[in-house]
């Protein structure tokens, strides 16, 4: 199914019938991606009782409880309440879920020890183009994405500078494939966040940071319309389900 999407004073063809879905599945498994030093989601049937809602156990439903942190457990999108005292939801906050979006591929750079993303690469990467969404894929790109497990491993991060240089770009919008666009333990100073939101400023109401997205690698690099799907939670981040669609010329 192709749409004809008015975009500014464009028009866009998009192809509706093969989207790219770039986020990870929530499985009850230790080989679900993790962050953050907690233990695994869980999805069990309620109890009541004797009676358990499985249809297994001989119920007529299966009735299941899910635990999960969004944060750690998965694709979540957030909003400036993961770092304000003052409660902000994603819910009330993000209010329009189509984007025009560039998907560029960074190699990490090395910088005292670290795998950071720098300024200069996404200066590199993005050039003069102008889009409320960034998509950032990170390499090497394994399927281990998917499970992997980041506690106390330090992964990349966005340096402070990347940040401002998205937000002066006005990307409402970044799309990453790492648990943290900030360093895992940097004594809470959290300078990629506080930098794209604005925390000094006025703040970004409407800007979002998606994080553990998984691009496989036969998705190319360029311009997308993006959908960021999420569940209506009244939080500061919610599960989510970007996904990706060609533009046709």
């Amino acid at each position: 199914m192709i749409a004809i999407i008015q975009y500014n004073s464009r028009k866009l063809k998009i192809d509706l019938s093969k989207p790219l879905d770039i986020s990870m599945p929530l499985r009850a498994s230790k080989s679900n991606v993790n962050a953050w030093y907690i233990e695994e989601p869980k999805i069990k049937p309620v109890k009541d009782g004797e009676w358990t809602a499985s249809i297994k156990e001989g119920a007529c439903v299966n009735f299941n409880n899910i635990f999960f942190n969004p944060h750690a457990h998965g694709t979540h999108t957030e909003c400036v309440g993961h770092i304000t005292e003052k409660v902000h939801s994603i819910n009330q906050n993000l209010k329009q879920f189509f984007f025009l979006a560039e998907l560029i591929t960074v190699a990490p750079e090395r910088l005292n020890g670290d795998s950071v993303i720098s300024k200069k690469q996404l200066q590199f990467a993005i050039g003069n183009k102008k889009r409320e969404a960034i998509v950032i894929r990170t390499i090497p790109n394994l399927d281990e994405k998917i499970s992997a497990q980041y506690s106390n491993t330090n992964p990349t991060y966005l340096l402070e500078e990347a940040a401002i240089y998205l937000r002066e770009k006005e990307v409402k919008h970044l799309l990453i494939d790492l648990p943290s666009v900030d360093k895992e333990k940097d004594e809470c100073q959290l300078l990629a966040h506080n930098a794209f939101w604005n925390i000094t400023g006025k703040l970004r109401m409407d800007a979002t940071i998606t994080e553990l997205i998984y691009v496989p690698n036969n998705v190319i690099d360029g311009t997308y319309f993006v959908n960021i799907q999420i569940a209506p939670f009244e939080n500061d981040a919610s599960p989510s389900k970007p996904i990706l669609y060609k533009i046709i010329d």
